[in-house]
């Protein structure tokens, strides 16, 4: 299934997308797609619905991001091997984990804002991975069990405040409207492999990253593992799982974004997001 979110910001709508891209409303199910929504059994009892009950939405729509309520979002750096190279950094020997602030979050298509000052915002594609089940101390055979869906996200990032302000990642990757996520949760029955999927980023245009899930140093699976270990996962909580190479960052000179600078990225079989840059706002 393809579940989404759709309206004006804070007022979105849950919906499957169907087989021909149609809006099936799904509020006579659900109330909202939050983590209560994300277990096997309500995920199981939306499959079973009769799509033609449901009605439909016409006309052109926004897209808030496909799960409401997270409750952590969690980034995983520097885990694509092609990455790294281009990087000239060595490959982690477990993987590096940094937080990205839930207010960050948007839709997919919503505009950047560049933050205050900003003079190194650089792009980012990623899978991300949404919890589905309660995941502490759990085995990597056993850790795609807990994933309720996969999605598109752009971990968009503030180069100098990551790199040079300290040691924490952390002051880069939250910034307002640095977490567009979606236009999807794609439930993980419709994703067999999501270590074979192929992703693009564009800016203005000109393809910037080329990458494949293939080259990712840490399966989803053993980051799943892993992060339980450290924390309690949740129902709901969102793991973005690093980024193949091609960011601004490594360009020589390096590129970052500039106010009307348009951003479109896209993961296989997990959908499209669109971003106009535009400037710090209040």
């Amino acid at each position: 299934m393809k579940l989404a979110r759709i309206g004006a910001p804070g007022r979105e709508i849950p919906v499957l997308v169907d087989a021909q891209g149609a809006f099936r409303d799904l509020r006579r199910v659900v109330d909202d797609i939050t983590p209560a929504t994300l277990t096997d059994e309500t995920l199981a009892r939306l499959s079973a619905v009769d799509l033609s009950s449901l009605p439909v939405i016409e006309g052109e729509q926004r897209y808030g991001a496909p799960v409401a309520g997270v409750g952590k979002f969690i980034a995983i750096g520097l885990n694509y091997s092609d990455h790294a190279a281009e990087a000239n950094m060595p490959i982690p020997k477990e993987p590096i984990v940094f937080s990205k602030a839930t207010t960050c979050i948007q839709g997919p298509n919503d505009p950047v804002m560049l933050p205050r000052d900003s003079r190194k915002t650089d792009w980012e594609v990623e899978l991300g991975v949404v919890i589905g089940r309660r995941a502490r101390y759990v085995e990597i055979d056993e850790a795609l069990d807990y994933v309720a869906g996969y999605c598109t996200i752009n971990d968009v990032s503030e180069r100098e405040y990551q790199l040079e302000r300290g040691s924490q990642w952390d002051k880069g990757k939250g910034c307002d409207t640095f977490g567009p996520i979606g236009p999807w949760l794609v439930t993980r029955d419709e994703v067999p492999d999501p270590q074979n999927l192929s992703m693009w980023l564009e800016v203005n245009g000109q393809r910037e990253q080329t990458g494949n899930t293939k080259t990712m140093i840490f399966s989803v699976a053993e980051i799943v593992s892993h992060l339980s270990q450290f924390m309690t996962l949740l129902p709901g909580d969102v793991i973005t799982t690093g980024t193949p190479p091609g960011v601004g960052m490594a360009k020589s000179p390096p590129q970052f974004l500039q106010t009307g600078d348009r951003i479109t990225l896209s993961i296989e079989g997990l959908g499209d997001q669109s971003q106009t840059v535009v400037a710090f706002e209040r």
